[in-house]
């Protein structure tokens, strides 16, 4: 069971058990309203409701109920992780692996996560962000609802940087830019440019440049699905091997030349910061 305690100080004495978890604790409502009715807060191992107001030098103790999920099958590869807390998984996730369970079946990340963290029944697969199928690198995964939520809150904030490495097929007119083009709905699963769609920002720079293809750092503002993908085909140059927004290269089967290098963020709970890094494969370095 996750568990959350403070020793209350004599800045929070006074207050209630609700406004220390939902403004020190950063729990949200949704979790404290579960353990209200469970008997899961406690004050000096005393169970107490959200009204409680506490004192100075009590001990205010906060018990995650245990959520549960269907049975996952478990995964036939290992698991490659990268950085590991009691909280946090950073996986490097190999293409064309899926990040989630999708109809069709199949192995997918989840499935390794389940093996890996050995889970008992009813485990529950918590993704921070997600990668496209065709996209390898760098994904983060949570063990608990608390923090699965906290970290969702900072994705497009300064708090969590994702810098990816791609190869396009042709090169930008400018060597460095941001593209501020909105994402909206388009046929099918595919996304376009679209005045009425979200606002969409991706940073790009120019690494290396061959005859055909471009080596590309990108780091993304905000998190539209296919945001990069769309993005540098707007701009004429489409991810290599793109077979929905470009063109497919028979050299990447099942995949495109789009890696997760980069992920750093400012832990939720020690304020650490950690930085996480992913070579990009050899087969997409070579397409340059």
């Amino acid at each position: 069971m996750h568990e959350l305690s403070v020793m209350i100080s004599s800045g929070l004495a006074g207050r209630s058990v609700k406004s220390v978890a939902l403004g020190q604790l950063k729990v949200s409502y949704g979790q404290l309203k579960r353990m209200k009715f469970s008997d899961h807060i406690l004050v000096d191992g005393i169970p107490r409701h959200t009204d409680y107001i506490l004192r100075a030098g009590e001990c205010l103790r906060l018990c995650f109920p245990v959520e549960t999920g269907p049975r996952v099958g478990t995964g036939s590869e290992a698991l490659n992780v990268v950085w590991e807390d009691p909280d946090i998984l950073i996986i490097d996730k190999p293409a064309p692996l899926p990040s989630v369970a999708s109809r069709q079946g199949g192995e997918t990340l989840e499935n390794r996560v389940f093996s890996y963290l050995d889970c008992p029944e009813g485990f529950i697969y918590r993704p921070v962000n997600r990668l496209d199928k065709g996209t390898s690198g760098l994904m983060m995964a949570a063990k608990n609802a608390h923090i699965q939520q906290r970290m969702q809150r900072m994705l497009h904030t300064d708090g969590f940087i994702r810098e990816y490495l791609a190869v396009v097929d042709g090169r930008p007119g400018e060597e460095k830019g941001v593209i501020d083009l909105p994402i909206g709905h388009g046929p099918g699963i595919k996304r376009v440019i679209d005045a009425a769609g979200r606002p969409a920002f991706t940073e790009y720079e120019v690494l290396k440049a061959g005859e055909s293809r471009s080596l590309l750092c990108l780091k993304l503002h905000t998190g539209r699905t296919h945001q990069i993908r769309v993005h540098l085909a707007a701009l004429g140059c489409p991810v290599a091997g793109d077979f929905l927004y470009g063109q497919e290269d028979e050299r990447l089967p099942g995949r495109f030349a789009l890696h997760s290098y980069r992920l750093c963020f400012c832990h939720p709970l020690s304020g650490e910061w950690v930085e996480a890094r992913s070579p990009m494969p050899v087969n997409l370095q070579e397409l340059v």
